[in-house]
């Protein structure tokens, strides 16, 4: 099954804020993450967190919902190697 994204301006800036591009987070999502719930962060929408690597093995944590049946990113950034430790990244 292809996995299919919903991005657009507002979630694509605020992920690049933290240096990371639509591909780094796609590929991430898409090669062996971990998933959690996220229910603390939105009373609106079901949210989840992945904790994986991009393809230069730079650990992340990403935030994302399901939208329309498609991923939408929420947040990304990269993790600092204490909380890579933790998740065994």
């Amino acid at each position: 099954m292809q996995l299919e994204f919903d991005w657009d301006d507002g979630n694509t800036a605020k992920c690049a804020k933290h240096g990371l591009t639509r591909e780094a987070i796609e590929y991430a999502l898409t090669h062996g993450p971990m998933f959690d719930d996220d229910a603390a962060h939105s009373l609106t929408e079901e949210r989840f967190i992945a904790v994986s690597r991009t393809a230069e093995g730079r650990s992340v944590y990403i935030a994302f919902c399901w939208r329309g049946g498609r991923i939408r990113p929420i947040s990304a950034r990269y993790m600092h190697r204490k909380e890579a430790l933790r998740y065994g990244q």
